[in-house]
């Protein structure tokens, strides 16, 4: 009696990239997808936008132009790009020591980066305000200050780029840059021409996270900061007020506009991040 050999499998779809497509639950799995997104992105955001409009465009322009939010808007603004500028620097600086580096401690501090992670940002603001504030141990007062709002948003914005920078370090041999000593570049030149354009996407995709980040910061900013209208009150914390006032509506215009300057700089540090991949590649 003949045996049958098995019939083959059916072959699996895969995209043109190399990748695996989706099969017959591919539709249902997107419409999942879809929906999710749409419950819990989406639709809130619409629901912003509606009731910042409600009171019409007459109200809206009053609400975003009243001098408190116009200037809560601007330390906002300010303080997040001032400090994604530093950590951007800072954060890659400490992804090269811990990647290339070997120092006691060197575990302890690669765990305590991850701290902001897990800490509530009501522990930070408490912590910060205990160790700079007006009682200082160490004899530096930053309480309610503007220097306290950006030492503050450093702190939990830091991660970022470390985190995004440590992976694409580990990954990177350093024949390279022992062929570019033998040809007489120095150090700076080699950082410059052949890590930097590999880095660079890294370290964008990072400062993207940090300044979103830094953007919506409330709960490590308002003890430090002392909230202070017109002077170190952010944007979140005005908006909370506004709405602790029952002022909605305005608090909604403001949330529109914080919003939609977020998404002009993250569409900016993105068109520069895939120069950047482009330029490595």
């Amino acid at each position: 009696m003949a045996v049958r050999a098995p019939a083959p499998a059916a072959p699996t779809a895969r995209a043109p990239g190399g990748a695996l497509r989706l099969g017959r639950g591919g539709g249902l799995l997107r419409g999942i997808v879809t929906t999710y997104l749409s419950l819990v992105v989406l639709i809130p955001l619409a629901a912003v936008a509606w009731r910042s409009a409600s009171g019409g465009a007459g109200s809206f322009w009053r609400s975003v132009t009243a001098p408190e939010a116009l200037a809560a808007l601007r330390l906002t603004f300010l303080a997040a790009l001032v400090v994604t500028a530093v950590n951007l620097v800072a954060g890659t600086a400490v992804a090269w020591v811990l990647v290339r580096d070997d120092f006691p401690g060197k575990r302890v501090v690669n765990t305590l980066i991850d701290l902001p992670f897990a800490l509530p940002t009501i522990v930070a603001g408490v912590t910060l305000l205990a160790l700079y504030g007006q009682n200082s141990p160490v004899g530096v007062n930053l309480a309610y200050t503007r220097a306290g709002v950006c030492l503050a948003l450093a702190f939990e914005t830091l991660p970022f780029v470390v985190r995004a920078v440590q992976p694409v370090l580990l990954t990177m041999e350093p024949d390279m840059e022992e062929a570019a000593h033998c040809l007489g570049a120095g150090t700076l030149a080699t950082f410059r021409r052949v890590l930097l354009p590999t880095l660079a996407p890294a370290v964008l995709s990072g400062a993207a996270l940090a300044f979103a980040r830094a953007v919506g910061e409330f709960g490590s900013v308002v003890l430090i900061s002392g909230n202070l209208p017109y002077r170190t009150e952010v944007a979140a914390v005005h908006v909370f007020n506004l709405v602790q006032s029952d002022e909605t509506g305005d608090a909604a215009a403001v949330s529109v506009v914080l919003l939609a300057l977020s998404l002009v700089v993250l569409a900016v540090i993105g068109l520069a991040q895939r120069r950047g991949t482009r330029h490595a590649d």
